[in-house]
């Protein structure tokens, strides 16, 4: 009994890191993904102004919105924005790694 809970407890640790490190998410696959989707429109990077005035540069969202938030928004669609915006909805790793490329912005 003893050497079954040991061995359900490090699965637990391998599951529990393997989710942990995905929705980590990374930062240069975020900015690839923003510089191919958003960047006709939005300033996606520490500098400069948006293609399309109406589109919120990336640095500044932060500062309307918990980036640690908008996981739930973008896993649901995007269908608002700026009146040019298209619709899409991101995968979970896609979320994670805008979401982390979005926090870079933030320091």
């Amino acid at each position: 009994m003893a050497l079954v809970l040991r061995v359900l407890y490090v699965l637990g640790l391998f599951c529990g890191a393997g989710a942990a490190q995905a929705q980590t998410g990374d930062p240069q696959r975020g900015q690839a993904f923003a510089a191919a989707n958003c960047a006709r429109c939005h300033a996606i990077g520490r500098t400069g102004a948006s293609p399309l005035a109406a589109a919120l540069a990336f640095r500044d969202i932060h500062l309307r919105y918990p980036v640690s938030q908008l996981a739930e928004a973008l896993a649901e669609g995007i269908v608002t924005g700026h009146s040019a915006m298209p619709e899409f909805q991101l995968d979970r790793a896609q979320i994670a790694d805008l979401l982390a490329y979005l926090g870079t912005l933030e320091r």
